[in-house]
């Protein structure tokens, strides 16, 4: 029988080769799911981030053309060097509705062109994860201007990743959160890293939630590390000044638009 031998030489090649189609086929599977990965964490934060952007930005227009129709104005009106004290701001009444945009965040130091709209309360998909808004509003926490703490929450990554650069900030950043009125001018104080679990952040009083409230806070929250909900970032502003929409945008943020 001489071709016994031809036959059973063929049939660990046989076996070879499909083994080498499996191996294709799972490196392919893995190339595509790298890309989809890296599609996901970079260009979709691209995007998201991009529509989060010109949603703010179509809102801010919103009001500046109706502030200016209403005083019967053409030209924007020129921006205040000096904002008003912090007591002098009004306060709007928290929404009801989710994720009802209510301002927009307006940080210099994340880019000349980061705006973000603020929604109400921080569902995920509804708020969080939304094309229009991304940045959300812890209810039961104080409004902008408000005495006490004005508590909001975002990505850090995918999903336009509003609060990709939060722990960037430095000492004596301004942090502006604008709404129909006006401008609620906040400068950075500090940077904390805290337990999922150490919900007092968000008091009136951050960390004291037995004490009553003596300052307008700002508290942003995000996860940390980048890629992980181990921890919370949080960072800490005060509000230092009020720009009423009728005298003119900050002066800060008037010469990025220029």
């Amino acid at each position: 029988m001489p071709d016994e031998p031809a036959v059973e030489r063929a049939r660990p090649r046989q076996r070879l080769s499909v083994v080498g189609v499996l191996g294709e086929l799972l490196i392919t599977v893995g190339v595509l799911v790298l890309l989809f990965v890296g599609w996901y964490l970079w260009l979709n934060d691209v995007i998201v981030g991009g529509e989060q952007t010109q949603s703010a930005t179509e809102l801010r227009q919103e009001w500046e053309e109706q502030a200016r129709e209403e005083r019967g104005e053409a030209p924007p009106p020129e921006p205040v060097v000096e904002g008003l004290s912090p007591d002098q701001a009004p306060v709007m009444a928290e929404p009801t509705t989710l994720n009802a945009a209510f301002a927009t965040l307006i940080v210099p130091r994340f880019g000349d062109d980061y705006a973000r709209t603020i929604g109400q309360g921080i569902a995920v998909r509804e708020v969080l994860n939304s094309r229009r808004t991304g940045v959300g509003h812890y209810p039961g926490t104080q409004m902008p201007g408000e005495l006490g703490n004005f508590a909001i929450a975002a990505h850090r990554n995918a999903n336009g990743a509003p609060f990709g650069k939060l722990v960037d900030l430095r000492v004596g950043d301004h942090v502006y959160v604008e709404t129909e009125a006006g401008w609620y001018e906040y400068t950075f104080r500090g940077l904390e890293y805290v337990l999922p679990t150490e919900v007092d952040v968000i008091a009136p009083t951050p960390r004291a939630p037995q004490t009553e409230p003596t300052e307008r806070i700002l508290t942003m929250t995000t996860c940390n590390p980048l890629f992980s909900t181990a921890e919370r970032a949080i960072a800490y502003s005060v509000m230092t000044a009020w720009y009423p929409r009728e005298s003119g945008m900050p002066a800060e943020l008037a010469g990025e638009e220029a």
